[in-house]
C-alpha cells in the first residue's frame, strides 16, 4: 500500500487520532511488520504518537482534549479546565480535567497531562458537545469544582473568580442534584456572582483543576 493511499484511509476514519488495531484492519500488515512500518512513519513525520499505541497524521493538530474525550467515554471537560475556557478562571491549568462515571484515570497526551475524575451517575449532567468535545455548562463546572474542593480534593480562590455570566438560577437548580456538604461554598460564590474577580499582582496565584 502507498503512503498516499494509507494517508487517505487514515483520514476517512475522521475521529482524530486512530489505534494500532485500526491500521491492522487498513494495512493488513502482522502486528510486528506493522510495527516495524508505524515506526518508519513516524521517523518521516508522517504520524505523531499521541502515547503509546494511539497515532495522528503528522500534519494534523493535536487537539488533546477531543482525543482524550474520545479514548476515555463517557466524560466531559469540567472543573478548572472547563472554567479556564469560560474566562471565569484567568489561568489555563496545565491539566486537562474531566468528569467521568468511569473510574479515575490520568495519561498524558502529545506531553499534556490529562486527569478523568470519577462523579457518581446522578451528577454526569450539565453538559453539551462544542468544537468536537464534550465540556460542562458553565454553572456545572464550576458546581463540579466546588463538589471536589468539599471532598477535599482541590482549591478555589472564590475571591478570584470572573462570575458575570454566571446564571444564579441554573446554578440554584444544578445545585439541589449536589449533597448538601457543597452548600457552604455555593452560599461564598453567591455572594461574587455578577462581579469581576478581586485581583492582586503582587500574589503568587495557583490554579487548580
Amino acid at each position: 500500500m502507498s503512503t498516499i493511499t494509507l494517508i487517505k484511509k487514515l483520514q476517512s476514519l475522521d475521529k482524530g487520532y486512530f489505534t494500532m488495531a485500526d491500521m491492522q484492519k487498513i494495512t493488513d500488515l502482522p502486528r510486528d511488520s506493522l510495527k516495524v512500518a508505524i515506526n518508519r512513519l513516524i521517523e518521516k513525520e508522517i504520524l505523531t504518537r499521541i502515547k503509546r499505541g494511539v497515532y495522528q497524521l503528522g500534519f494534523s493538530q493535536v487537539d488533546v482534549p477531543k482525543i482524550a474525550n474520545q479514548l476515555y467515554y463517557p466524560s466531559y471537560l469540567s472543573f478548572g479546565s472547563a472554567l479556564s475556557r469560560y474566562g471565569v478562571l484567568s489561568q489555563v491549568p496545565y491539566t486537562q480535567t474531566f468528569a467521568t462515571t468511569r473510574r479515575s484515570k490520568k495519561m498524558t497526551l502529545w506531553e499534556t497531562k490529562v486527569e478523568f475524575r470519577q462523579l457518581r451517575k446522578d451528577l454526569f449532567f450539565g453538559y453539551r458537545m462544542e468544537g468536537g468535545v464534550y465540556i460542562a455548562e458553565l454553572e456545572k463546572a464550576l458546581l463540579d469544582q466546588l463538589y471536589m474542593v468539599s471532598r477535599g480534593r482541590g482549591s478555589l480562590n472564590i475571591e478570584e473568580l470572573d462570575l458575570k455570566e454566571v446564571d444564579k438560577e441554573l446554578l440554584k437548580k444544578y445545585a439541589q442534584k449536589f449533597p448538601a456538604y457543597i452548600k457552604k461554598l455555593l452560599d461564598k460564590v453567591e455572594e461574587y456572582i455578577g462581579t469581576t474577580p478581586i485581583t492582586d499582582e503582587r500574589k503568587e496565584r495557583i490554579v487548580w483543576q
